[in-house]
């Protein structure tokens, strides 16, 4: 059976659905590389919401996703920019979402690190962006989380000079209880990062993010960067110092960077990993065996659909990724809070179903054909 899909042409194309997923079950830890999905909330589709209200979340189907991920042997990367932090998720329910994740990852024994950022205030002074970062820093620490120090808006339109980021993050690393992970989220996922750590000139940024690691080795465990350039983060990922590692958030250059070169390697903490989480925990485990061709041979294919759900406007990537946890059964319905499954176009959302159904991700296929052609029906397609 045949399902007709539409195009940016405005036109319809014929796509034959698979009928049968990959078989991909969990498998034993990971040990050559350390692996984060940073993982989407779940709205309650049920709750009397505007685009302005606070977040309402499903928090029953939001917690089964991350059981879901931590069985596939993934990390979490929890209240982090996939989770819609800044867009719909405000911080009284990153805060919520915090303490219940970390909740239960304790029951289940996963590993999580929670999103630590300024986002109970909009603008502030310098003194005032490094109180929010503290309050959220303590929030996370007693939750018993790793923490992860996101760039902050309210810090990028506070500073002036690289010497305010390196004031304001050296303070908070001094009282870090445990080693953190930094996060350089590139001004593709949020216009408002624009000039982070000081400058738009990336090498003279990348100095003064060295500056700070180099300063506070012992607490920092590693850095995310997410700037969708794969020779920008080798050369930085060799700049590092010993021991503090590299997890890539570039979703468009991740086998590679994973797999490596003769001079190190890079982990992962990705947004791509919520969607491919199974697939990427079997490709890291081929790895793991020093099967690099193996590894790249399952996720070199990944990376188109990966490439389309992150395609600009980036920072909408988090659409497709709902979209998808919903054709493949993961919640009942695809409804997001801030009202964002509006922010991808009927074609771009047929053209992610038909890449991920090729790839096998869906573990019903039948199901997730069926929620397409409800999608189809809805936005009036009847072929």
């Amino acid at each position: 059976m045949t399902i007709e899909l539409p195009d940016v042409r405005g036109g319809l194309r014929t796509y034959e659905p698979r009928t049968e997923p990959l078989a991909l079950a969990a498998g034993a830890p990971f040990v050559s590389r350390t692996v984060f999905s940073a993982a989407h909330v779940v709205a309650d589709p049920y709750a009397d919401t505007t685009p302005d209200s606070p977040a309402a979340v499903d928090w029953d189907a939001t917690l089964a996703f991350r059981r879901h991920l931590w069985s596939h042997g993934l990390g979490v990367a929890e209240a982090m920019d996939t989770a819609q932090r800044g867009m719909g998720l405000d911080w009284a329910g990153a805060a919520e979402l915090i303490r219940r994740s970390a909740a239960e990852a304790k029951a289940v024994g996963g590993r999580i690190a929670c999103g630590v950022g300024t986002d109970q205030i909009v603008s502030g002074t310098l003194a005032e962006v490094r109180a929010a970062y503290e309050e959220q820093l303590a929030l996370v620490e007693e939750s018993g989380a790793q923490a992860v120090l996101m760039a902050s808006r309210a810090l990028a339109a506070a500073a002036r000079t690289p010497e305010d980021y390196l004031e304001v993050y050296g303070h908070l690393l001094r009282q870090c209880a445990e080693p953190v992970i930094l996060h350089w989220l590139g001004p593709m996922f949020d216009p408002a990062l624009e000039g982070y750590w000081g400058s738009s000139d990336l090498d003279a940024a990348t100095d003064t993010f060295l500056e700070v690691i180099a300063a506070h080795p012992d607490k920092v465990d590693g850095i995310k960067v997410s700037l969708l350039d794969a020779g920008r983060e080798v050369a930085l990922r060799r700049r590092l110092p010993q021991g503090v590692r590299c997890y890539t958030g570039d979703d468009f250059h991740y086998p590679e960077l994973i797999a490596g070169d003769e001079q190190g390697f890079s982990h992962a903490l990705l947004g791509i990993f919520d969607p491919l989480g199974p697939l990427a925990a079997r490709a890291v485990r081929v790895l793991d065996t020093g099967d690099t061709a193996g590894f790249r041979a399952l996720l070199d294919p990944t990376v188109e659909l990966s490439r389309h759900l992150f395609r600009s406007p980036t920072r909408f990537y988090k659409t497709g990724v709902v979209f998808l946890a919903w054709l493949a059964g993961h919640q009942d319905h695809f409804a997001m809070v801030g009202g964002l499954q509006s922010a991808r176009s009927l074609p771009h959302l047929a053209r992610a179903y038909e890449l991920a159904d090729g790839l096998g991700l869906f573990p019903d296929p039948k199901l997730a054909e069926d929620r397409m052609r409800t999608l189809l029906h809805l936005y009036g397609v009847t072929p």
